[in-house]
């Protein structure tokens, strides 16, 4: 668990530069928010590499507290095996998720989420899956969060 946890923080650590840059447009708790899609600042995911996109909403993932965002994944776009240090909560917003558990990918054990599905991941649970169609899933949960790749050569970051 010791292991995870560095390799949560050193996933929010890459992810500072993308997160400070949306940081005016983060909810912090202390009064309404209301945001249009059109107003939601995206940029590239080092965690998951080129094909993905994602737009933070609420949070600082890196501290214990509410975070919530958005990924923006182009059709076919392959989710490789990995596991969170926390609870993924996820809502498929476009396109389809396809998602399954286990340590191995497997297309065909994946199971099709469109438009409107939850998904819910327990910590260490691994999982993996692919987007059918330009695919954007919302994700929250209470950090410190981040991901941690079965196979480390699956991870973008060590590229």
């Amino acid at each position: 668990m010791t292991r995870l946890f560095i390799v949560c923080l050193s996933l929010a650590t890459l992810l500072f530069p993308i997160f400070a840059i949306a940081d005016d447009h983060l909810y912090r708790g202390d009064e309404h928010m209301m945001m249009t899609p059109e107003q939601l600042r995206w940029g590239p995911v080092a965690s998951m590499g080129e094909g993905a996109e994602i737009a933070f909403i609420e949070g600082d993932i890196s501290q214990s507290e509410p975070f919530t965002f958005r990924l923006r994944m182009e059709d076919g776009y392959r989710i490789l095996p990995h596991v969170h240090p926390a609870y993924e909560r996820v809502t498929v917003l476009q396109g389809t998720l396809h998602f399954a558990h286990g340590r191995e990918f497997d297309m065909g054990q994946t199971r099709e989420l469109p438009v409107g599905s939850v998904a819910i991941m327990p910590p260490g649970d691994p999982m993996f899956g692919y987007a059918e169609g330009e695919t954007v899933i919302q994700l929250h949960g209470t950090g410190p969060w981040g991901i941690e790749y079965i196979n480390p050569e699956d991870d973008p970051r060590n590229r």
